[in-house]
């Protein structure tokens, strides 16, 4: 019985130790978030043609919204669409079909390509489009991402700093109306973009994100194409890390792109939140699990459990929940929205580490409605349907 006592006692310490580095983190968060969007983003010299290739998979509910997001750029220099699906049938097309009537002006391209190459199936829609892409300067951005008016310009005075090779945006979240979506945009703003953001800050974290990957046509054939990643989980990380092997940089500007959170059901913010989270595992396994660092109220409940309800576990679980407060304050006033929703913090950031917790069951992982196997390298198996 004494060494049962021991134990619990052990495991509540362990949690207090977790949650008090957990509060420094948060802590240093909140303030380097604020210094990363306090920078000026990088104005071009001058204003290439662009193309921006958009694979897009079914219908959703701000898709439309999104994609005319890119089409009312303050960029002087030619602008081409390429937007492409694997089926001629795909209801993304309906709003492609809206974005021309809406912007005749625009020139935009409509692939449907049923070719395959791999698992990874945005890749192989991505390597569909290209043939059809005219301009050197490339910019490839998901269906769900949502952008402003000077994002391409932006983009354009980053590529042109000496040295870089590609450039890549962090993200906030645009949650359709309900709870769930409110949920998982809760974790975008307060766990992975203070994650993200401390990480550069340290030099931690090499990060490449698919909602915006900008780079030249000699860059991307220098790393081969797109075809190396038609195997990868994270093909957006491998691609980054494919720019710095040929001793290019990858560049973060100091704004943020808009993607939209549109989970209806716990099930469905479940499978989104673990396969990024099985997906971060894969590609950084010591980050991962560092990041439970991420999680001070979470463990600072667990010490309360464990402890017995010791008044100094309550003690540091009120401390967690206030940094926590404060690190919300400082994103929100960073990304230049509200800062409504506070009792909503508490319930993600629970839902959000047993997410954490789960990630490191299993190795399996949802994706477009397919069902994959992730090795150790972080490659795909192939899929079957669900």
């Amino acid at each position: 019985m004494n060494g049962a006592h021991e134990f619990v006692a052990v495991v509540a310490y362990a949690c207090a130790a977790c949650a008090v580095l957990g509060i420094g983190y948060t802590i240093a968060a909140s303030v380097l978030i604020g210094r990363f969007f306090a920078r000026a983003a990088a104005e071009p010299g001058s204003f290439p043609p662009v193309t921006v290739v958009k694979p897009l998979h079914g219908s959703e509910s701000a898709l439309l919204h999104n994609l005319s997001s890119f089409c009312e750029q303050r960029y002087p220099g030619p602008v081409q669409f390429v937007f492409g699906v694997h089926d001629p049938a795909d209801l993304a097309l309906q709003a492609v079909h809206e974005l021309q009537r809406l912007h005749p002006q625009a020139d935009i391209t409509v692939i449907a390509d049923t070719g395959l190459y791999g698992p990874n199936r945005k890749i192989s829609n991505i390597i569909n489009m290209l043939p059809h892409a005219r301009h050197e300067v490339l910019v490839f951005a998901d269906s769900d991402v949502g952008v402003g008016p000077d994002y391409l310009r932006h983009l354009v005075g980053e590529l042109e700093k000496p040295g870089v090779g590609l450039v890549t945006c962090v993200y906030r979240g645009e949650p359709d109306p309900g709870f769930w979506p409110r949920l998982s945009a809760a974790a975008t703003h307060y766990q992975f973009l203070p994650g993200v953001v401390t990480g550069l800050a340290l030099g931690l974290a090499r990060p490449c994100f698919g909602q915006t990957i900008a780079l030249r046509r000699t860059t991307l054939e220098k790393i081969g194409g797109f075809m190396p990643f038609v195997r990868h989980l994270a093909e957006d990380h491998a691609i980054g890390e494919a720019v710095r092997a040929i001793g290019e940089k990858v560049a973060i500007p100091p704004f943020a792109v808009s993607h939209a959170c549109v989970e209806v059901s716990a099930a469905q913010l479940v499978s989104h939140e673990l396969r990024w989270s099985r997906t971060i595992r894969s590609v950084d396994p010591l980050g991962h699990l560092g990041s439970a660092l991420m999680h001070p109220f979470a463990f600072a409940l667990l010490d309360v459990a464990f402890s017995g309800g010791a008044s100094w576990g309550w003690l540091i679980a009120a401390l967690a929940m206030s940094a926590r407060f404060v690190l919300k304050l400082c994103a929100d006033r960073a990304l230049r929205q509200t800062h409504s929703g506070l009792w909503l913090l508490p319930i993600s950031d629970i839902v959000v580490f047993a997410i954490f917790i789960a990630s490191f069951g299993s190795s399996r992982v949802m994706w477009r409605g397919f069902s994959f196997e992730v090795d150790g390298d972080g490659l795909l198996s192939a899929a079957r349907d669900e």
